[in-house]
């Protein structure tokens, strides 16, 4: 690695962890960049998740006044993101690398929908708010996140946007209390995928503790400042790196 590759691939990094922070699309600024840089699409999503690690676990530390309050709710969900995000890693590694080289491009497109609508779905998450009866949402949104899990530890672009439109429509909550609730189970899953893929894997250790850095710094930044962040702006950055992703996976299939 180049020294214009290691900044471009650091800038990304604290790109993505700001990102994940606020909204939870982190890897669509950091996948495509390893893409471009001609990592295989199976090493730079490996790699990719193992580095944002750290930054999911810094955004979660920068939210812990929200997390006050909220042991059980983690408790409980936290079982459903450990199973779902084992489960997403070894789907990944156990399937071949030609079904994610052609299921991602949609997993990305479907993810910058998401971030598209998310807008919307935060509306609608407020809404909810004043009609929703459980504070733990019940089977469903265990089985959502449970889902969620396995499509973080498969691939992971969007899967905060995922969550919040669930946490909104289950849950009876304060948005950024629930926005924190969203960084740990995150995090569980990020973390029970990295050390599958550390363990089993191919991973690049200089990609990855390049984005570690970045990341880490990314989250606690936007921890702090990301409510400031002009939210139009950052979707529009979001969508049109993940649309190149897709673009790239697209022409090398």
């Amino acid at each position: 690695m180049d020294a214009l590759e290691a900044v471009a691939i650091g800038a990304a990094g604290v790109a993505a962890g700001a990102i994940n922070a606020v909204v939870g699309s982190g890897t669509l600024i950091t996948f495509p960049t390893l893409l471009a840089f001609g990592y295989p699409p199976v090493l730079a999503n490996v790699s990719n998740n193992i580095g944002l690690v750290p930054g999911v676990l810094s955004a979660a530390y920068g939210y812990r006044r929200e997390l006050k309050g909220q042991r059980k709710r983690l408790l409980r969900f936290g079982t459903a993101s450990l199973i779902g995000g084992l489960t997403g890693a070894l789907l990944l590694l156990k399937l071949p690398a030609r079904a994610f080289t052609a299921v991602v491009p949609v997993l990305i497109l479907a993810a910058c929908v998401l971030v598209v609508l998310q807008p919307r779905l935060s509306a609608w998450s407020k809404r909810r708010q004043a009609t929703a009866r459980r504070s733990d949402g019940g089977v469903p949104m265990w089985l959502g996140v449970l889902g969620t899990g396995v499509y973080g530890g498969y691939f992971g672009a969007a899967q905060g946007v995922l969550l919040m439109g669930m946490f909104g429509s289950f849950l009876q909550d304060e948005l950024q209390r629930l926005n924190a609730a969203k960084n740990v189970l995150a995090s569980i899953v990020n973390g029970v995928a990295a050390i599958v893929f550390i363990a089993v894997a191919d991973v690049d250790w200089v990609a990855a503790a390049v984005i570690a850095v970045g990341s880490t710094l990314g989250g606690l930044v936007g921890a702090r400042y990301g409510r400031r962040l002009p939210p139009a702006a950052l979707r529009a950055v979001i969508v049109v790196v993940g649309v190149t992703a897709s673009v790239i996976l697209l022409v090398r299939g």
